[in-house]
């Protein structure tokens, strides 16, 4: 058929009745901004929204790469496509009756279209008839499969036009094409019949099945979906695709959950057609399904054009299976979240149920999920939790695993102040798995946040891992402990200088332990003191005591190049005084955690050896540090146990 040759008036009426909004937003994420629109813009690459859209002028432009124009210009541009394709298009979308300059063009044209309306038809016409079935003798089972397993209210059953197919392998067929005298071509083109193997004949593509018809938006039937009633396989089949049905960009139940989309202001995407019905007879109407197909950028947009807040939560299968769809479904719409394009939580139920079997357990189901649907936890949120699920952070592979994939989540999120946030979230999850006598402070913090983000840079930077040093176990268990043994050495000092009373115990505790203060500002102060002792021991009343601060500073630390390191200690502030405010037990702690990191960086260096001699011409010396790790270890072990048996 030649191009037909549109009339002025279809055009100019498909121009005035469009919204470009609601065209654009089908591709675009778009978010409201004072009386305009704005999104990243398709026509090229960008990370913030140049992409401005004006409901009042019925324009877009871009601020980045100038494309600009109509809602038809837009999807012409975007699909490549004629105008005149695209003025068809979006009059059948407005109901808008074509014109043609040719009379005998207008007739081939509407014969054209007339084949998508008797694919509605067929299709609206099948599904009244397995509905009808269902209320048949035998669709007794499929009726009380409904009513008894998945507790379907009748008015459930005749919201979603539930139905069910005969057993015959003609019953339909013969239906629609000897009663109904549909066109043989027309019935196979809607997905309802396909030819024998052996080439003679049709047959109904379901049978013996439940059957849920599949909604447009606009609440036309464009394909099926089924269930076997008798353990066949496959346990569900779809429509197959068609020129009204793509399982890629179908939402099962929008149709019915539009309203409440923009009420509610948050979509739910369940996996099975029979979750959504659920949720939907429990009130929470603004869930939909996805086929059973991998979630796509499509049906992500067309959710979007219902919410302000552009939530999203996708409560799939707790199962394994189920886990792999919601990490598939990420995966499809990432650019769109790492974007901040889409604000997406996840939910799973708990023991493992589907939202059917969830809501079915208790009479007060329904208000349990709303709460956990309340709660859903962000995307990244949960994406971290199945990371460190049944892994340990203590144990060096793991922990290095876990802040590799932790450092790529990271460095795909565009939003810096996000991004920023997530990192201080990792940051105190990693340190969890530090030892328990290292409590971690800001300074700890602020250490491991700091390789994240020097590794996330790396990563964004050179789109390559980071320089593993960065985010090692080793690494962050380093700086953890360096920071951790700074503060418990400071605490130890400030005590014996402003604490007069304790000044013996600490002393004391020294030497027997044979403590060595691993700073050499630490060390130098200690040094000194070491040197007052017979001065310090002559001095009784308390008052008379802080003599002590005077002699420090005028005979050794006014002089020293060390004074500036050690002289915050000789002063108390409102943080100082609250850290030696149970002298007693901040002592007992301090030397605890000197003692267990002094373990520990032994461990770490009998390891180190054994990783750099040669097994075969140092053998002895590899035995040797073989003996003093597994010594070590067991120190460290009875260590851990005498202290938590002191608690």
């Amino acid at each position: 058929m030649d191009i037909p040759r549109l009339h002025p008036d279809t055009v100019e009426e498909v121009k005035q009745r469009v919204d470009i909004v609601d065209v654009i937003a089908e591709s675009v994420v778009l978010r409201k901004r004072g009386k305009d629109y704005v999104g990243l813009c398709p026509f090229h690459e960008e990370r913030t929204p140049s992409f401005s859209v004006s409901p009042d002028k019925q324009v877009y432009y871009c601020f980045g790469c100038g494309a600009g124009g109509n809602a038809v210009k837009f999807l012409m541009e975007l699909g490549r496509r004629s105008f005149t394709d695209v003025v068809i298009e979006l009059a059948q979308r407005y109901q808008i009756p074509l014109k043609t300059l040719a009379p005998e063009q207008r007739q081939e044209l509407q014969r054209q279209l007339s084949i998508r309306q008797q694919l509605y038809e067929i299709l609206a016409v099948a599904a009244n008839f397995y509905q009808h079935a269902l209320r048949q003798p035998p669709g007794k089972v499929a009726l009380d499969y409904l009513k008894e397993e998945r507790r379907f209210s009748e008015a459930a059953i005749q919201q979603f036009q539930l139905g069910y197919a005969p057993g015959g392998w003609e019953t339909l067929y013969r239906y629609l094409i000897e009663q109904k005298r549909y066109p043989l071509a027309l019935v196979e083109a809607a997905g309802l019949i396909q030819s024998r193997s052996s080439g003679s004949g049709y047959y109904d593509r379901f049978r013996d099945r439940l059957m849920i018809p599949i909604l447009d938006p606009q609440g036309r039937v464009i394909g099926f979906g089924s269930r076997t009633l008798t353990g066949d396989e496959p346990k569900y089949l779809n429509s197959p695709e068609t020129s009204l049905f793509e399982k890629g960009k179908t939402l099962f139940a929008l149709d019915q959950a539009k309203s409440s989309l923009r009420t509610a202001d948050r979509a739910v995407v369940v996996e099975g057609y029979f979750d959504a019905i659920a949720l939907h007879a429990a009130g929470i109407s603004s869930a939909v399904a996805s086929l059973g197909t991998a979630f796509s950028q499509a049906q992500l947009k067309q959710l979007l054009r219902y919410s302000d807040s552009k939530q999203i939560v996708f409560n799939f299968d707790a199962d394994a299976a189920g886990e792999k769809a919601t990490q598939r479904a990420i995966a499809e719409i990432e650019p769109l979240i790492n974007s901040g394009q889409v604000q997406l939580r996840i939910l799973q139920l708990p023991d493992g149920k589907d939202a059917d079997e969830f809501l079915n357990f208790s009479p007060d189901a329904a208000e349990k999920y709303r709460q956990l649907l309340q709660d859903a936890p962000l995307w990244f949120d949960w994406q971290v939790q199945q990371l460190l699920r049944d892994r340990d952070l203590k144990q060096a592979d793991q922990f290095q695993e876990i802040a590799q994939n932790i450092v790529k989540l990271l460095s795909k999120i565009e939003s810096r102040d996000l991004r920023d946030n997530y990192i201080s979230y990792c940051a105190q999850l990693l340190s969890q798995g530090k030892n328990q006598y290292l409590k971690i402070n800001t300074q700890d913090f602020k250490q491991i946040a700091q390789n994240l983000s020097l590794a996330i840079q790396q990563r964004r930077k050179y789109g390559s891992d980071p320089t593993p040093s960065l985010i090692t176990a080793k690494t962050l268990t380093i700086s953890l402990e360096k920071s951790r043994l700074e503060e418990v050495e400071a605490v130890l000092l400030r005590i014996y200088i402003h604490c007069p009373e304790y000044r013996q115990k600490i002393w004391e505790t020294v030497e027997a332990k044979d403590l060595v203060f691993s700073f050499s500002h630490h060390r130098f102060l200690w040094q000194k003191i070491d040197e007052l002792q017979e001065k310090i021991a002559d001095l009784k009343d308390t008052d008379e005591s802080n003599q002590l601060l005077s002699w420090l500073q005028d005979r050794y630390l006014d002089s020293s190049e060390s004074f500036p390191a050690v002289e915050y200690l000789l002063r108390l502030n409102e943080k100082t005084k609250h850290d030696i405010f149970r002298p007693s037990l901040q002592i007992k702690e301090a030397v605890t955690a000197i003692e267990r990191i002094k373990l520990e960086n032994y461990r770490r260096y009998c390891i180190q050896q054994l990783q750099q001699l040669d097994p075969e011409r140092e053998s002895a010396q590899l035995q040797y540090y073989l003996q003093e790790r597994f010594a070590i270890e067991q120190q460290i072990n009875e260590f851990d146990k005498a202290q938590e048996s002191s608690k």
